[in-house]
Formats: C-alpha cells, sequence, structure tokens
C-alpha cells in the first residue's frame, strides 16, 4: 500500500538533508520529484496541481523557519497537506437513532460488494451490536450463495427471496422483517455491473427511495487507479453516497485512488480493504492523519497498538506481568501465547507496514514467511507440559521425538530454543532479572547442567 510513493518521497527529503534551510530552489526540485511521485501513483492531475501548489506556499511562508533540519520541515508539510487532502478526521458510520441502521452498498461489479458486506457485518458484530446481511443481487450467479456461506462462517443471518424477486422489494422486506427480529443493523448487498448504466442506476435509485438508508457506500477497487475516481464521481452525482470503502489497496502499491477520491467527491473515505480474508483486521476504518504517516514513511503506531489491545487477553497479561515481576523467565507456553496473539493481529508483511521508520530498519527486501510461525506452534505443542516449561529438558532423544511430531528438524527445534533464549536474555538487560533458584540469567543453563572445564596449567617462568 504506497509503497511507490512512499519510496519516492523518501528519497525526495533524503536529497535535500544537510542543505543548511529551505531555499526556493531546493523546494522547487523537490516539489518536482512529488509531482512526478504523484502523477506516478495515479492521482489525478488537477488534485496534484493544487496539492504542490499548497506545499510550496507553505514552505516558503514564515511557518517552517526554526530549529528542524529541511527534510524534516518538508515532511512535516507534507503530512500535514496529505492529511488535509484525505479529509482531516475519520468518518464514522451514522447510526439510526430509530429503528434499524440500514447500509446500501453499491458499486460495480468485481468491486468485492459481498465480501465487504461481510466484514462490515462482523465489525458491527465486535461492536455489540446485531446485524442481518441482505442478498439483493439477484444477477451475478451465486451471489446469493456466496452471501450465505459468509453469513455462515461469520454466524450472521442472511435476509434472501431468491432469484425470482425484485431488489427493491428485497430491500424493502428486509428491514421489515429486522424491526420484527430485532436486528438493529440492516446491510444490504446490492448488484453491481461492468459499467455504469442507467438500469443499474434506476435500480439503485429504487432501494434508496424505499429503505431510505442511514448510510450509502460505494465499494471501489483501488486497483483500477483513475477509473476508481471516476466511477466514485458517477456514483456520488446520481446517488448522493455517504462515503467510500476501497477495496484490494494491500494489491495496489500505487494508491492514487486514496488520495484523489476525498478532493473530487467531497465524500469521506470510511474504510480500506486490505485482504480477502474475513476478518476484523482485513477491514481497516480509514483515518487520514494515520494514512499520511505511513506514507511518508513514518508508520502507524496507534494503529499496531490498538491491533495488540484487540488480541491480548487480560489474564495472560497479568500472567506475564506476574512473571517479570517475580523474576522468571519466559518459557514455551508464554512463547505460544504471544505467537497467537501475533497471529490475530494481522498478516505478517501488514504488522510490518505499520512499524514507525520501516525504511530506516534494516529489514527492506525481506519477505515475512507466515510458515515460520506455523513451525513454531507445531514445535511447541509437539512437546510435554514439563518440556515447555523448561528448555533445559530438551536433550537429544527429546527434540527427534518432538520433530517426527511437528514435522520440523531439530536445527528448527534449536533455532527456536535460541529465540527463547534472545528474548528473555533481551529481559534481562532491560530489566537486570535473575533467577533465584540459579542465580543466572534468563534463559541461562543452570550451573548444574553446565560442562565442567579442566584447569589451565599456569607456565611456569622461565
Amino acid at each position: 500500500m504506497f509503497e511507490s510513493l512512499s519510496d519516492r518521497l523518501q528519497s525526495t527529503f533524503k536529497k535535500i538533508k544537510g542543505q543548511g534551510k529551505l531555499t526556493e530552489n531546493n523546494i522547487s526540485d523537490s516539489l518536482r520529484e512529488v509531482r512526478r511521485a504523484f502523477l506516478e501513483a495515479d492521482v489525478n492531475f488537477k488534485v496534484t496541481r493544487d496539492f504542490i501548489d499548497s506545499i510550496k506556499e507553505r514552505a516558503l511562508g514564515q511557518e517552517v523557519l526554526g530549529s528542524l533540519t529541511p527534510e524534516l520541515q518538508i515532511a512535516n508539510i507534507i503530512q500535514e497537506e496529505l492529511t488535509t487532502l484525505m479529509g482531516t478526521e475519520s468518518a464514522k458510520i451514522q447510526m439510526s437513532p430509530s429503528g434499524p441502521t440500514v447500509v446500501m452498498l453499491a458499486g460495480l461489479q468485481g468491486a468485492g460488494k459481498t465480501t465487504v458486506a461481510a466484514k462490515l457485518a462482523l465489525k458491527f458484530r465486535k461492536d455489540g451490536r446485531n446485524p442481518m446481511l441482505v442478498a439483493g443481487d439477484v444477477y451475478r450467479p451465486a451471489a446469493i450463495k456466496q452471501l450465505e456461506v459468509l453469513g455462515e462462517q461469520i454466524d450472521c443471518p442472511v435476509f434472501s427471496q431468491g432469484t425470482d424477486v425484485s431488489p427493491v422489494k428485497i430491500a424493502t422486506d428486509s428491514v421489515q422483517d429486522a424491526l420484527k427480529r430485532g436486528y438493529d443493523c440492516v446491510i444490504i448487498d446490492t448488484a453491481g455491473r461492468l459499467h455504469i448504466d442507467e438500469t443499474l442506476m434506476n435500480e439503485l435509485r429504487g432501494i434508496k427511495e424505499s429503505v431510505n438508508p442511514s448510510e450509502i457506500l460505494l465499494v471501489v477497487d483501488a486497483m483500477t487507479g483513475q477509473d476508481a475516481v471516476n466511477v466514485a464521481e458517477n456514483f456520488n452525482n446520481d446517488l448522493d453516497i455517504s462515503g467510500v470503502i476501497l477495496t484490494k489497496m494491500d494489491g495496489d502499491a500505487r494508491g492514487g485512488a486514496a488520495l484523489s477520491i476525498r478532493a473530487v467527491t467531497d465524500k469521506p473515505i470510511k474504510f480500506i480493504g486490505v485482504g480477502e480474508k474475513i476478518d476484523a483486521n482485513t477491514l481497516e476504518e480509514f483515518h487520514p492523519e494515520r494514512m499520511a504517516s505511513r506514507i511518508i514513511g513514518q508508520g502507524d503506531f496507534q494503529t499496531l497498538m490498538e491491533r495488540a489491545e484487540a488480541v491480548i487477553n487480560e489474564d495472560q497479561a497479568k500472567d506475564l506481568e506476574r512473571k517479570l515481576t517475580e523474576q522468571k523467565g519466559l518459557d514455551f507456553n508464554d512463547l505460544l501465547t504471544q505467537l497467537e496473539q501475533i497471529k490475530n493481529m494481522g498478516p505478517l508483511d501488514q504488522l510490518l507496514d505499520l512499524v514507525p521508520f520501516k525504511n530506516q530498519l534494516p529489514i527492506k527486501d525481506i519477505q515475512p514467511d507466515e510458515n515460520q510461525l506455523k513451525y513454531a506452534k507445531a514445535i511447541i505443542q509437539s512437546m510435554t507440559p514439563a518440556e515447555r516449561s523448561n528448555t533445559v529438558q530438551l536433550d537429544r532423544s527429546r527434540k527427534m521425538r518432538i520433530s517426527k511430531g511437528s514435522g520440523t528438524s531439530v536445527n528448527q527445534i534449536n533455532q527456536l530454543v535460541s529465540q527463547l533464549r534472545l528474548m528473555n536474555n533481551m529481559l534481562n538487560q532491560q530489566g537486570a532479572m535473575t533467577i533465584p533458584k540459579t542465580g543466572g540469567k534468563l534463559g541461562a543453563i543452570p550451573r548444574t547442567q553446565r560442562k565442567s572445564r579442566k584447569p589451565r596449567k599456569r607456565r611456569k617462568r622461565k
């Protein structure tokens, strides 16, 4: 997401590093690179022009004079202007004060409306709502079945009347059914077309008039670039949409649609989709200030912490805190808990994108391997309870047994043991903790397990 744009901006910042102060010449050179980066990222030409003019006006003004270096000054200005460009503040779903909240999803065929409907229902469920999905696409083969399968996957009811009933009647009846059965959120999945036509718009206008939705969210494929902006503009003119959901953001390194849609339609981006998997992390709430931070290479620490807080169990956190307080080392049970929490936070490559100043770390071009988590989990689950709590017990024969049970090699087991000891040694350095029974550092081998050394012979002086 925004990889190419972020790389170009980082390169621009480096070029003006160490130049003493911002001048009209180095600002012009920098903005020429920014303009080229925006156009290559498929940002709308008019949006790019206005964006560059705003930066130039601010960079030459008095507000940037101070103790900041030139690259930090221009980076700070670009981040603030990016935030303004994308909407300044995040836009929430407008919940109906009376009756169910009706969310109508619109968009072209293939944009991912059905998958988004399920993800949105899951988000409502996690917020304590009681959602219901509505199968309003009666034209695409297996569209109803797809929604029913997704509904079953997330344990959410699906309202359907088959393919012989008009979408307008389906939408109207679904709201009445929600009122009777106590559902407070209705998510209507509508049909799409390969292109915008009058038949599609008439049908969507009919649904809008019949149910008066609280939200009309346009689902747009971010990989279509400028076409996504044009589609958003046309739908907004016909339906007066309330917001946009950009899907497949993880599949496009440019991200120009996200930077253009707000400026062109004056409607907020409310969510971005970053994968086909149905879970809470693949439909992110759109925060302009956090996205701007990602684009200029500063990561998104706040989102990273929110994901961590969402998966950390309070009892597990207290148990870990107790172990550290009592100067006890982490064992394989703790490591297994950490691995499961990392897995629940989302794909490793997505988590890596949230790390602040990722471009300055020595991990560029390294692709996170999800299989390593699977191997580590299999190894730990193949251990006995005693082996999980004491790494010293893992002699050669035990490792051979664990290797067969987990489908891994002894070398992989040794690597995992080393990683656990490294974690404990890092905690030692931070907290200077010791294990009372051995007097050694966390993860160190007790004295009784160490090999005895032969006394060294003293050399006689001549």
